[in-house]
C-alpha cells in the first residue's frame, strides 16, 4: 500500500514543481501555449495507448457508459468552477486544474489496483503521466500567479491534489486487494474526463496562446506518447 502512496503522489508530483516554476521563471506567453498543446498531444496518447487498452476488460456498453460519466463529472465540476469564480479570469485556468483532478484521481486508482494485482508498472507511462503534468500545470499557474495568487497558495492547491492522488492509489491498493477488482472503469472514467477536459479547456487555452504552432505542439506530444509505447 505504502508503494501505491509513493508512485501515485511521485507521478503527479510535476504539478507541484511547475506550478511553482512560474514564479522562477519568466514563460512567454506563446510558449505556455506551445506546452499546452504538446500536452494535449501528450494526454490523447495517453488516452489512446495507455486507459482505453486498461478498459478493454469491459464489454463496449460499459466502457462508454464510464467515459460519459467521466466526461459529465467533468463538466459539472468545470460549471462549478465558473459559478463560482465566473467565467474569464481565474475561472479558465481553474477549468485545466478540474481536469488535473479528474484525470489525475483515476489515474491514480488505476496504480494502485495494477499494484495490488501484481501488474508491472509501465516506465513509460509514468513517465508520460509526470511530462504531461508538466503543461498542464504549467499553463493554468503562469494565469493564477499574473492574477495574484500567492506561491503558498498556488503551490498549497497543487499539493492538495498530489496528495488526493497518493492516498487514492493506496485505497485503490486496498479496494484491489480485498475485491480483485480490476482497473478498467477507473480508466474509462478517466478517459473520458481527460477528453471533456481537452475540449472545452486544454485545446482552447492552447490555441489563444500558442496560435497555430500549438496544433504542432499537440502533434508533437502525441507521437512522443506513440514512441514511447
Amino acid at each position: 500500500m505504502i508503494q501505491a502512496i509513493v508512485v501515485g503522489a511521485l507521478a503527479q508530483s510535476a504539478l507541484v514543481l511547475s506550478g511553482l516554476a512560474v514564479y522562477v521563471v519568466k514563460v512567454p506567453r506563446r510558449i505556455v501555449g506551445i506546452l499546452a498543446g504538446y500536452g494535449a498531444g501528450a494526454l490523447l496518447g495517453a488516452i489512446a495507448f495507455d486507459l482505453i487498452p486498461e478498459s478493454e476488460v469491459l464489454d463496449t456498453a460499459q466502457s462508454a457508459i464510464w467515459l460519459l460519466v467521466g466526461a459529465s463529472v467533468f463538466v459539472l465540476a468545470d460549471r462549478f468552477v465558473e459559478s463560482r469564480f465566473g467565467e474569464g479570469g481565474a475561472a479558465g485556468p481553474l477549468g485545466i486544474v478540474v481536469g488535473a483532478v479528474v484525470d489525475g484521481v483515476p489515474e491514480s486508482l488505476i496504480f494502485g489496483i495494477q499494484l495490488a494485482a501484481g501488474q508491472g508498472l509501465s516506465a513509460a507511462f509514468l513517465a508520460a503521466v509526470f511530462i504531461s503534468n508538466i503543461p498542464q500545470a504549467l499553463a493554468p499557474s503562469v494565469d493564477l500567479a499574473e492574477s495574484g495568487w500567492s506561491p503558498v497558495r498556488l503551490g498549497g492547491m497543487w499539493a492538495i491534489v498530489v496528495v488526493a492522488c497518493g492516498v487514492t492509489a493506496g485505497l485503490g491498493f486496498l479496494f484491489a486487494d480485498a475485491t480483485g477488482a480490476s482497473g478498467g472503469r477507473a480508466a474509462s472514467f478517466a478517459a473520458g474526463g481527460l477528453l471533456a477536459m481537452m475540449t472545452n479547456s486544454l485545446m482552447p487555452f492552447a490555441f489563444e496562446r500558442g496560435g497555430s504552432m500549438a496544433g504542432i505542439a499537440t502533434v508533437v506530444g502525441f507521437a512522443v506518447s506513440l514512441a514511447s509505447t
